[in-house]
């Protein structure tokens, strides 16, 4: 383990760690927001279909799997991001001050796999998140509409 008086003379890395940091942590305001959205507006889409002033079309529910489609991608995405800022952040945590350009760069993350778009849209995260209000939605959809 790396010893904390180690990091006392490097202005610069701290700096650095600080940028990559408060960009995980927009990413991580964003995954949190957007959840949050995601849960409201598929309610309230359900209370206005279920209203018979309102009353709305058959492909309703179709709708509904095109948004949570969307909110899912979405999501993916921002995780996306937020991964490959993690490991920007773990690889500068090591470099020596003296190497420290302050480059947000994350290309060279782009290709693991852990950190692909794909790869985080099925990640246990989300497929818990969104396979639990799929299946609400379905059973919204045959019991309720």
């Amino acid at each position: 383990m790396e010893n904390p008086t180690e990091y006392k003379h490097c202005p610069n890395k701290i700096a650095h760690l600080q940028m990559i940091q408060g960009v995980i942590d927009r990413m991580a305001g964003n995954l949190f927001y957007l959840r949050g959205w995601a849960i409201t507006l598929l309610a309230g889409l359900f209370a206005i279909s279920t209203s018979e002033a309102l009353s709305l079309a058959k492909w309703v529910p179709l709708l509904f799997f095109v948004l949570l489609i969307l909110f899912w991608i979405y999501d993916g995405y921002f995780l996306s991001l937020e991964r490959k800022f993690r490991g920007l952040y773990d690889k500068i945590r090591k470099f020596p001050e003296e190497e420290i350009d302050f480059s947000m760069n994350i290309g060279e993350f782009k290709t693991h796999a852990d950190k692909t778009m794909f790869a985080t849209i099925l990640s246990p995260t989300l497929l818990g998140f969104y396979g639990i209000l799929s299946l609400a939605m379905l059973v919204i959809i045959k019991f309720i509409l």
